[in-house]
């Protein structure tokens, strides 16, 4: 039995993420009002299974917290759960545990965000 490949090009499916988490991003950075210290409990449309609730002072919690919002979350998710300080501050770890698509579309609209990784590396 032999495997067929995708009825499109990888390309095509790259660009289509690409569009879809562009879609969900917030106008501005600042617009990212989310909490930057307590508990954050994650509703059921963008956790639907496994852990829900994050402590944000813990670096590992609030690594995946970022991970999941930025990959399941939509435009309000992302504007009510995370924090533009925060995420700038971690986005040069943060953005070698997410997907190319998000990465790509985060760091075109908001150069800062590669700004801080290249500060990181200097």
């Amino acid at each position: 039995m032999s495997v067929q490949s995708p009825s499109f090009p990888v390309q095509n499916a790259f660009a289509l993420l690409c569009a879809q988490y562009a879609q969900r991003l917030p106008a501005l950075l600042e617009d990212l009002t989310g909490p930057a210290r307590g508990t954050v409990d994650l509703p059921l449309h963008v956790v639907w299974s496994g852990r829900r609730s994050y402590g944000l002072e813990q670096p590992r919690s609030r690594m995946s917290l970022y991970r999941t919002v930025l990959a399941e979350g939509q435009r309000q998710d992302l504007i009510d759960f995370l924090n533009r300080d925060l995420l700038i501050a971690q986005w040069p770890v943060l953005r070698t545990l997410i997907s190319r698509p998000i990465r790509d579309v985060w760091e075109s609209a908001f150069p800062e965000l590669a700004a801080a990784t290249a500060a990181t590396a200097a």
